[in-house]
């Protein structure tokens, strides 16, 4: 390696296809004493696919404090760490933000590797004409929690960016249409891989689209939705409607006195309100 040995390399691995992996990438990996791994038994056959003599430590999720100090050690004893995750960019919804924080605060050297990302990946290829996107990753898991985080995400004029797993990702698109509305969303699946998939399509059908075929649940998944269109009154309503009902009011007395408040169309409030009333529902059962 031509750079300096006693750093911390944060290395972009593949999200599936292994010609993904940069030069520079296999520079590191066959250079370096010890990889930093999310999983040693995935990463171990990359590792000897390349020839790789590094010797490896876990640092996963659930152990990143202990991982980052005996990244330290090493640093500190002059020796080059390479750190990755299963696929991706470690950091971006993997672990390895804390690694790399601990590492900065220690006075040691982190140098970044370009490389895969399945959002930046999903977003080349969406179509979507929104000039900026926000990332957000996976929305948590029980129903109540996610149509709460979708909700105030809501007003966003830029894409949303989202990743999900296949046993939720029916679920969250379903969750998603609730409280988003009509939008356009984009379902990136299984990128790179064999069995990549693109779907676009309006928000609200994609539910049934993907209940079609059960092969298009299958996967890992990045969800894109465009971003919320300009509004006037409407937005003021929406805001009106959401206070009115969290304070127990019914759904067409709340829709009515919102219009009355806002400008806003009665009946587009009126189903506005049925909308988060059944993302409400769902929400209550889980």
């Amino acid at each position: 390696m031509t750079e300096e040995f006693a750093a911390l390399y944060v290395v972009a691995t593949p999200l599936g296809n292994l010609g993904d992996l940069t030069r520079r990438a296999e520079e590191v990996l066959r250079s370096v004493p010890w990889v930093a791994a999310e999983d040693t038994r995935h990463s171990g056959p990359l590792l000897r696919q390349l020839g790789s003599p590094a010797r490896t430590l876990p640092a996963h999720r659930h152990n990143e404090h202990e991982a980052a100090a005996r990244i330290v050690d090493r640093l500190r004893a002059g020796e080059a760490v390479a750190l990755i995750s299963d696929a991706g960019t470690p950091g971006i919804s993997d672990p390895g933000a804390r690694i790399v924080a601990a590492v900065r605060a220690a006075g040691c050297r982190v140098i970044p590797l370009p490389g895969a990302c399945a959002a930046t990946t999903a977003l080349s290829a969406s179509g979507l004409p929104d000039e900026h996107f926000l990332f957000h990753g996976f929305l948590p898991s029980k129903a109540g929690q996610r149509c709460k985080a979708i909700e105030e995400l809501r007003g966003q004029s830029c894409a949303l960016v989202f990743y999900e797993a296949p046993h939720r990702v029916l679920e969250t698109v379903a969750d998603l249409a609730a409280v988003l509305g009509e939008r356009t969303l984009v379902i990136a699946r299984e990128l790179t891989k064999l069995f990549e998939s693109i779907h676009s399509g309006p928000l609200t059908a994609a539910v049934e689209w993907l209940k079609e075929d059960p092969n298009r649940q299958r996967g890992e998944f990045v969800l894109i939705v465009s971003g919320a269109p300009a509004q006037g009154n409407d937005a003021e309503g929406e805001r009106v409607l959401t206070l009115l009902l969290a304070e127990g009011l019914p759904v067409k007395q709340a829709a009515r006195l919102a219009a009355a408040i806002s400008g806003a169309a009665k009946n587009a409030l009126y189903e506005r309100a049925l909308a988060l009333k059944d993302c409400g529902s769902s929400a209550s059962v889980a």
